[in-house]
């Protein structure tokens, strides 16, 4: 510990880049607390350190996608040249990465307490001052929140160390980490403008700060706490984001479009509620989103990316006809090293990758090798939605009309009404060449199929996939449409299609337990790879039994080359609820205790 703070007695680092977009200056010097923070520029760069740590390769740039936080039942790490590390459940306390996580995030803390210390000292605009004030609260409690989520009780540092001697400091009880974060989130929600205000995600606004309150308090409410009074906080956070008029957020229409924006540097802050922002300058503006985690690519017009996460076979079937979100979160393609895509057969679960982010997408030029300059969501407003129909349901000892229709209004927005099946009734005869397949009515458009034809006959119809989403379904279609078989030297071949409604989407009332199954699932069909998937299922105490079921089913179904897919599911302990305390801080901080098994 005392590596991460004591050096603000010192010397406060501010080797860090601008955030962009929001601040444009790009401070690298060596800054004492003695003689800084005297002006609003000074301030500004102050608080652009504290937002910094967001966008290092040991948070969002690319270790909670790929190493700390995907390693539950959307993924897995898709790479044989590496069998051990966090990613695999296989790490001890000596693990670099964890190592790194803790420092990033107690960096921040150290950054924050400084701003907070000095907020008072420069002559500046008061509204502006309280903006800043309230980011360093939000950004301090956020930074503690990671940590108590990861390791459950830890140091709670609410002030820079005044001399480099006596600064051991004992893990704090988790409940008492809650206390605090909710407290710093609760002031800073006051201070901070709202979301129409800033105009941008990137930059911590009053919807932000309620819907990640909301977060804090369902996990809290959660294992391994269980204070479930916090359920009502949870609930009530949420449903002040649901009620803003004047921010007046809402869902995208399309769920495809949410991930393009954040590709080409668009902001919706109807939907994104609050992301971290990356560039495509600057030593740590980039990030790996689309690379790291991404469809794989070695062509640079599309731009290079590793993909070094594919998407399990569970996470692929847990989508059903006309959920448009399976072949954008699921690639249905790979990318030959010519650019052109491959689409995967409907059979194929194994080898797919993470369609989310798109590098294709991008549309800053140059491309650069393996970085990229998307956005990572921190909070959408599908998840608002969400957290508040879980608590609501909580509450209330099953779903309320409230939370039925909360959800629903995910569904609907990710169905399409379009065409479910094409099934051959009479495969005619003479076929020498595949016929065309015309798909006609039914007051819809956009289906394009291609016909199979074996013997002279016709053994298949194929929807074609749309070249950007993959999606085959076509759209508004309000009744069957009518299949046309022609041409291809033959006769007598007959089909006919089956659709679905966007109606088909919506749930039922249902009691308490099957309310919360289908939350469970479909926080996995809407939020997969948005670093959350391995922290709901332990406050649900799921994570030991969803990982030996991912394991069994790996073992039994994958085939030989994917066998590795089950590593980190069956090597899971009951101590990788948490991480390990890095021991290198154990030896600085004479306080601290490692966690019980490490």
């Amino acid at each position: 510990m005392k590596s991460n703070y004591t050096i603000i007695c010192l010397l406060i680092l501010l080797s860090f880049s601008s955030c962009k977009k929001f601040l444009e200056p790009d401070p690298r010097d060596m800054l004492s607390p003695v003689n800084y923070y005297d002006t609003e520029q000074q301030m500004n760069n102050a608080i652009a350190g504290v937002y910094d740590i967001l966008g290092r390769g040991q948070l969002y740039a690319y270790s909670l996608q790929t190493r700390l936080a995907t390693e539950a039942d959307e993924g897995f790490y898709a790479s044989t040249s590496r069998t051990n590390g966090p990613q695999f459940y296989d790490l001890s306390s000596g693990d670099s990465e964890v190592l790194d996580f803790w420092t990033a995030l107690y960096s921040g803390i150290s950054r924050a307490n400084a701003v907070l210390e000095n907020i008072n000292k420069p002559d500046m605009d008061e509204t502006k001052r309280n903006a800043i004030h309230g980011e360093a609260l939000f950004l301090r409690a956020y930074y503690h929140f990671l940590l108590v989520t990861n390791w459950g009780d830890v140091p709670l540092i609410l002030s820079t160390a005044k001399s480099v001697e006596g600064n051991s400091v004992a893990r704090t009880p988790a409940a008492q980490v809650y206390e605090q974060i909710t407290k710093d989130m609760i002031n800073a929600e006051a201070l901070v403008p709202s979301i129409t205000e800033v105009k941008i995600g990137g930059r911590v606004n009053k919807s932000a700060i309620r819907g990640i309150l909301s977060r804090v308090y369902l996990y809290w409410a959660g294992y391994p706490l269980r204070n479930t009074a916090k359920y009502e906080d949870a609930r009530n956070w949420a449903k002040k984001v649901m009620d803003d008029t004047e921010a007046a957020h809402d869902l995208n229409p399309s769920y495809s479009q949410v991930f393009i924006n954040y590709a080409a540097d668009k902001y919706d802050i109807k939907e994104s509620i609050f992301e971290v922002e990356f560039a495509t300058t600057g030593i740590y503006e980039h990030g790996q989103v689309g690379s790291w985690i991404g469809i794989r690519s070695s062509n640079a017009d599309i731009g290079t990316a590793y993909g070094f996460i594919g998407a399990s076979k569970k996470l692929y079937q847990l989508y059903k006809a006309g959920d448009l979100r399976r072949d954008r979160a699921v690639a249905p393609f790979y990318y030959n090293a010519d650019g052109t895509k491959v689409y995967w057969t409907g059979t194929t679960f194994y080898g797919r990758s993470v369609g989310k982010w798109r590098r294709e997408e991008e549309t800053a030029r140059p491309k650069l090798s393996q970085n990229t300059p998307i956005n990572f969501a921190l909070l959408r407003y599908s998840d608002v939605l969400l957290m508040f129909a879980e608590a609501e349901s909580e509450l209330n000892n099953g779903p309320t009309q409230a939370c039925i229709d909360a959800v629903n209004k995910i569904r609907r927005r990710a169905w399409a009404s379009g065409i479910n099946t094409i099934t051959i009734t009479n495969q005619g005869a003479g076929y020498t060449s595949a016929p065309t397949v015309t798909i006609s009515g039914g007051s819809g458009s956009g289906a394009v199929a291609t016909a199979i034809i074996t013997t002279g006959k016709v053994t298949g119809i194929n929807l074609s996939p749309d070249p950007l989403t993959g999606v085959k379904l076509g759209s508004n279609y309000t009744s069957p449409p009518t299949i046309s078989i022609t041409g291809g030297g033959g006769t007598g071949a007959t089909a006919v299609a089956t659709i679905h409604q966007v109606s088909d989407a919506d749930v039922l009332m249902m009691d308490k337990e099957d309310f919360l199954d289908l939350i469970k699932e479909e926080r996995s069909r809407e939020l997969c790879f948005e670093a959350m998937r391995k922290y709901d299922l332990i406050r649900w105490n799921i994570l030991g039994i969803t990982l030996n079921q991912m394991s069994n089913d790996i073992k039994s179904n994958a085939p030989d080359t994917y066998k590795y897919a089950g590593l980190s599911s069956s090597n899971f302990q009951p101590k990788n609820l948490v991480l390990p305390i890095p021991i290198s801080e154990i030896a600085l901080n004479k306080a601290l205790v490692q966690t019980t098994g490490w």
